[in-house]
């Protein structure tokens, strides 16, 4: 059963859609006990990290998301708030990966937000991207992105710069583009996180 966060700054029915096409039971978590009855969480967001981060304060669900021994997936503002701090508002969040979360538009040339389809070069033998090709297009919609390091980043996108279209660390993981949005490939990577212990 996979448990989705739902703390009021999700694209909920997005996710759920995905999840009953690939055939995954789920539930929505409102309170940290809830936990308990999951064997992987999701967090989703879209939208402001630092107002995420605050609707997940006063959520109370903030303080436990720390203590989860069993695997996590943040999908794009969900992964962002897993950074030590995010530009957007000037935000702290909830320091479980140490990587900062920047804005685009200071430092490329692009159009901000990036949106669309683009590709991703994932790390060898990671299980989040098992039986997904190398250059696998995702969808992405962000203005955000999470820096790239080598000891963080499991999958790799370009925009004028390098980011983190993929991190993980222990347990945790997290995904910039939207695999809920991203056809085939996004729902392989669901039914991927659904298998990891």
């Amino acid at each position: 059963m996979i448990g989705i966060i739902n703390y009021g700054a999700g694209n909920i029915f997005s996710l759920t859609a995905a999840l009953d096409r690939v055939g995954l039971s789920y539930m929505m978590i409102n309170l940290p006990e809830e936990i308990d009855q999951c064997d992987r969480i999701i967090i989703p967001g879209v939208g402001h990290a630092g107002a995420a981060m605050q609707k997940l304060r006063e959520s109370g669900l903030s303080e436990y998301i720390h203590t989860i021994k069993k695997p996590v997936l943040g999908i794009c503002v969900g992964m962002q708030l897993m950074t030590d701090f995010s530009e957007e508002g000037n935000a702290g969040l909830l320091k479980i990966v140490p990587l900062q979360t920047l804005h685009f538009k200071e430092r490329i040339a692009q159009k901000v937000p990036h949106m669309g389809w683009n590709s991703i070069s994932p790390s060898k033998g990671n299980p989040l991207f098992l039986h997904i090709e190398d250059n696998a297009y995702f969808y992405f919609v962000h203005s955000y992105f999470i820096e790239y390091h080598e000891d963080y980043t499991i999958a790799k996108c370009d925009y004028d710069v390098p980011f983190s279209a993929a991190m993980s660390k222990g347990n945790f993981y997290g995904v910039q583009f939207h695999p809920e949005k991203s056809g085939k490939a996004g729902e392989q990577l669901l039914l991927n996180f659904s298998k990891i212990n």
